[in-house]
């Protein structure tokens, strides 16, 4: 399963294609809304206890500072995929290099820029590495973009 985490609600619209790509995989997943700067705690606990609720690869999105991947990464042993928000102050810059911008030791995977599907693709993709049935889905679905 993958865990899907946002800062805000307003991420919510910018996180659906991810959310749809997930569901055209057949693949479950469950999402929260949790500020790292707002709720910390509420991260952590999320975070934390992600493995042990079947959670294999987190996806997190943030705006602006989006310390939010990093956090998270700091409290689970799952790997992290980052989705950095586009925003009005630098049109998502901001958001991309808090989120590559990581300390050795903290990894966190980073798409572009509202790049929410390709979290999604990715997600699985890390998923595939020890699920055949998933690892049949990217096939598929990489065969299907090739015939397009």
């Amino acid at each position: 399963m993958i865990g899907i985490i946002m800062g805000s609600k307003s991420d919510l619209p910018a996180m659906e294609p991810c959310m749809a790509q997930l569901d055209e995989f057949g693949v479950e997943y469950e999402v929260k809304i949790a500020s790292a700067h707002r709720t910390p705690d509420v991260v952590h606990e999320w975070a934390a206890t992600a493995r042990d609720r079947g959670i294999r690869v987190i996806i997190a999105a943030a705006g602006k500072a989006a310390h939010l991947g990093g956090v998270v990464a700091a409290y689970t042993p799952c790997p992290v995929i980052a989705v950095p928000m586009k925003t009005s102050d630098l049109g998502g810059l901001d958001s991309l290099l808090s989120m590559v911008q990581m300390p050795s030791g903290v990894p966190v995977a980073c798409v572009a820029i509202n790049g929410a599907k390709n979290a999604a693709i990715l997600a699985v993709q890390m998923l595939a590495t020890g699920d055949d049935a998933c690892l049949e889905k990217i096939a598929a679905f990489k065969r299907a973009m090739a015939e397009a």
